[in-house]
């Protein structure tokens, strides 16, 4: 899992899959955090997205840097407590502008029954699971 964290934080943008009814939405994100032995990443409540990931938790992530692309799929689960919202807020201090822990629109998610998959052209690809 650290490997995943790391690779999704030196990229900066990442895309982020849900499933609306039976389409695709695709949308870059940036925020990545590991907390209590999790991967995390962080939305707000009333955007779509958060919509999405309640009504079908299944996500996949992709990212691609230096000839190397990642894919993350997993089930989206929400942590409620504000420990873990003042954990990625910690992380990320210009979310402070539009985020607050506790503020009923912040929602951190951790990737559960996650398995990821680094590919290239030049390696055989390498799975990891968390």
């Amino acid at each position: 899992m650290q490997e995943v964290y790391e690779f999704l934080k030196k990229c900066g943008t990442y895309y982020l899959a849900t499933v609306e009814g039976d389409q695709p939405r695709v949308r870059p994100f940036g925020t990545v955090d590991i907390f209590e032995d999790k991967l995390y990443f962080q939305t707000g409540l009333v955007k779509n997205v958060a919509k999405q990931i309640a009504a079908n938790p299944k996500v996949e992530i992709c990212a691609f840097q230096d000839g190397t692309w990642l894919r993350v799929a997993g089930k989206a689960i929400l942590d409620e407590r504000i420990e873990a919202q003042e954990h990625m807020l910690a992380a990320y201090p210009s979310l402070g502008r539009m985020y607050k822990a506790g503020d009923g629109n912040t929602a951190v998610y951790y990737l559960k029954d996650a398995e990821a998959v680094f590919s290239s052209f030049s390696a055989a690809p390498k799975t990891v699971k968390f």
